[in-house]
């Protein structure tokens, strides 16, 4: 039943590489759990117990609430699939609860270090240089994920409109506008790509020295790279720029249901975390403006 539901995620759900990579990986541990403390079970025959005594595992093994609960998220996902699928008439997660978590603000990038990465960072006219300057631009400037940008085709980018289109999570489309400025700095590397480059029958924007598609590692290293030297952010990757741009659009006065749109949240919870960052400065601008603050 565990190979038929990452079946089913994958093809009808449409849940990105990583997500069913995560289900997959903690219904695993879960399969391993069972079939060494309750031999007798299947994972599909587990009852409010024995996922219990799963839980309570994970916690003394040191695994982090949030995490733990994610795991939870996966089992809850799971069971409502072998309800839908009449394999169980019972089910065993609705009696269990969350872990309580610290709420944590999103990291983000000061507004001032940000324009001065862009504005001063020595990138070079090389194809590294152009190619690491455009991702950090097209970070900040549009807010896409890691996954959305190393598998960005040119197909994708609209230059007359100032707009590119990306599939998100279980392959959501948006379109998304980005500034004139970015205009030139494209068109750069796509010269000095297609000079220097053999470019593989692949159609990416971004691509490796040998012509190969710029992968996950690859650009958090770039990220970090220009990050470290202009940010005292304690945290530093593409992910971060994501929530700088959310971030800094709130500041700006952004309308939230906008900003949830272009971030591709499919709930406005998602957004509102990124509130908490913005209530900050207008409770400055309060104390600063207001006769009775």
């Amino acid at each position: 039943m565990v190979e038929s539901f990452l079946v089913y995620i994958q093809y009808e759900k449409r849940v990105s590489k990583h997500t069913l990579l995560a289900y997959q990986n903690d219904l695993n541990q879960f399969t391993s759990f069972i079939q060494e403390v309750f031999p007798e079970h299947k994972p599909e025959t587990a009852d409010y117990s024995i996922i219990r005594s799963w839980i309570i595992h994970l916690v003394d093994s040191g695994i982090k609430p949030a995490s733990v609960n994610r795991k939870i998220a996966g089992l809850k996902t799971f069971f409502k699939f072998l309800m839908r699928q009449e394999v169980i008439k019972k089910n065993p997660m609705t009696k269990l609860r969350v872990l309580k978590t610290k709420k944590r603000l999103p990291s983000f990038i000061k507004e001032g270090d940000m324009v001065n990465l862009l504005d001063s960072a020595e990138f070079g006219n090389s194809l590294e240089g152009c190619r690491d300057k455009l991702i950090l631009e097209l970070f900040y400037a549009t807010g896409i994920r890691l996954s959305e940008l190393i598998t960005l085709k040119e197909t994708q980018v609209d230059v007359r409109s100032n707009t590119i289109k990306v599939l998100g999570k279980r392959n959501k489309e948006r379109v998304i506008p980005f500034p004139k400025s970015i205009i030139p700095i494209l068109k750069e590397y796509q010269a000095i790509r297609n000079k220097e480059v053999d470019v593989k029958n692949h159609g990416y924007v971004f691509v490796t020295s040998k012509g190969e598609p710029c992968y996950p590692m690859m650009v958090y290293r770039i990220v970090k790279k220009y990050l470290d030297s202009h940010t005292s952010s304690e945290k530093r990757s593409p992910h971060v720029l994501r929530h700088t741009y959310a971030t800094h659009l709130l500041n700006k006065g952004a309308e939230i249901n906008a900003v949830k749109d272009l971030l591709g949240h499919s709930s406005l919870a998602a957004t509102q975390v990124y509130t908490h960052n913005s209530m900050d400065k207008i409770k400055k601008a309060y104390d600063q403006a207001h006769p009775k603050a």
